[in-house]
């Protein structure tokens, strides 16, 4: 049985831009010991899920509790990045498990990439009329 997609427009991201600063941002909850909705850029590109430091903290995360250390690259290459699992609620989709690189800066918008998100989501980009579409992964047949 296939789960029907959900539909969400482009988000322009800069005024001053309009149509050229248009980006797939997807309004999230994330659960962990607050609950917090927020919206997150779908980057095809980023091999990890990325988490500014405030989002974290608004969550309850704290900092020195997170074990795990994560690498990043790219222009997140300098900074300190810890792994941290948060629940998120997708549309009217059962809730999932994200695991984040929640990075000590704020200076990166909430980053969905291929580890985890788009290892649980299918995604199809329709930007000449500035929506995505999303539907959760195929049940393993």
């Amino acid at each position: 049985m296939t789960v029907a997609g959900e539909s969400y427009p482009f988000v322009e991201r800069d005024l001053g831009l309009g149509a050229a600063s248009l980006a797939p941002m997807l309004p999230i909850t994330l659960i962990g010991a607050n609950t917090i909705k927020v919206s997150g850029l779908l980057d095809t590109g980023a091999t990890v899920n990325v988490l500014p430091y405030s989002i974290g903290e608004q969550l309850g995360a704290v900092w020195d509790q997170q074990t795990t250390p994560v690498t990043l690259s790219g222009n997140l290459a300098a900074c300190e990045a810890r792994a941290l699992m948060a629940t998120a609620q997708v549309g009217a989709f059962p809730p999932i498990r994200l695991v984040f690189a929640w990075t000590r800066s704020d200076a990166v918008p909430i980053l969905l990439g291929q580890v985890n998100f788009f290892m649980e989501f299918d995604v199809c980009f329709f930007r000449s009329r500035s929506l995505f579409e999303i539907r959760p992964r195929a049940p393993d047949a």
